[in-house]
């Protein structure tokens, strides 16, 4: 039997983060419930669309930096959502066409486009493991058959300790992962906040929730916690259009609501 077999039918009656932030980005792999749910929080949160954006940018940064000037050349991407432009493994392979790079997400939909992730290089390796970010032994285990965790690897956890409610199961989900790490990794994590606006977030996490696709904000403060015994590179915890942005003659983008940080293992 097939993964495909295995999982069954995709279910198109339930909102999913990754075909949600697909829509968003302006993908055209999301189905109606998806696409509803989309407008519904851009409605109470017209920012979140520049949100998904920044987010991207922020990725592509920050693999750069880390496959270039830090010399990382595996990844192990959690929570990848739906293909687009510039994945993990396309910026990487870029920098260096040797990168290995693990995906794992928990939607059907992305196993079916797995082929897509999974044209890499030909001298690097992409794989897939289709988990849930609360299982993080499994996640490491199915890891390890594509990463050598004796070599240092940029774990990138964009957009997914969010969907993790509970904060001592979130803070327990990202400490088991890190300590599995060799010294030298780098962690890269970003999420969303209730920090540039305050009371539409708070309503477009309400309407997420009661939609059936629940994201938990948590503050900058709370998202900092999660580098806890890291040592975070400048300019430290920011709005992730804000964290090495391109040189720009207007300055500073303005900040959008979801942080990052990126940090190595000592």
């Amino acid at each position: 039997m097939t993964e495909e077999q295995r999982l069954g039918p995709i279910d198109t009656t339930t909102p999913h983060s990754a075909r949600v932030w697909n829509y968003w980005l302006g993908g055209k792999d999301n189905y109606p419930i998806d696409r509803q749910v989309g407008d519904q929080v851009r409605q109470v949160y017209p920012g979140i669309v520049e949100v998904a954006r920044h987010s991207r940018a922020f990725l592509g940064r920050a693999v750069r930096h880390l496959a270039g000037e830090a010399g990382i050349a595996q990844f192990l991407d959690i929570g990848t959502g739906l293909p687009t432009v510039d994945n993990t493994h396309e910026v990487a392979q870029r920098v260096n066409p040797a990168s290995r790079v693990v995906y794992v997400d928990n939607d059907p939909l992305v196993l079916v486009h797995a082929r897509a992730l999974l044209a890499g290089t030909l001298e690097g390796v992409c794989d897939y493991v289709n988990a849930d970010v609360r299982d993080p032994d499994r996640i490491l285990a199915e890891a390890a058959r594509t990463l050598d965790f004796t070599r240092p690897i940029g774990l990138m956890m964009l957009g997914i300790l969010g969907n993790v409610w509970d904060d001592a199961e979130a803070s327990a989900v990202r400490d088991r992962l890190v300590a599995a790490l060799p010294p030298g990794s780098y962690l890269v994590l970003e999420d969303g906040t209730d920090a540039v606006d305050p009371e539409a977030a708070a309503q477009a996490e309400k309407t997420r929730a009661e939609a059936g696709d629940p994201y938990k904000l948590r503050t900058p403060r709370q998202i900092a916690a999660f580098f806890e015994g890291l040592r975070l590179l400048e300019p430290g915890v920011v709005s992730v259009s804000r964290w090495r942005p391109e040189p720009s003659a207007w300055g500073l983008p303005e900040e959008v609501t979801a942080f990052c940080g990126v940090a190595v293992k000592p």
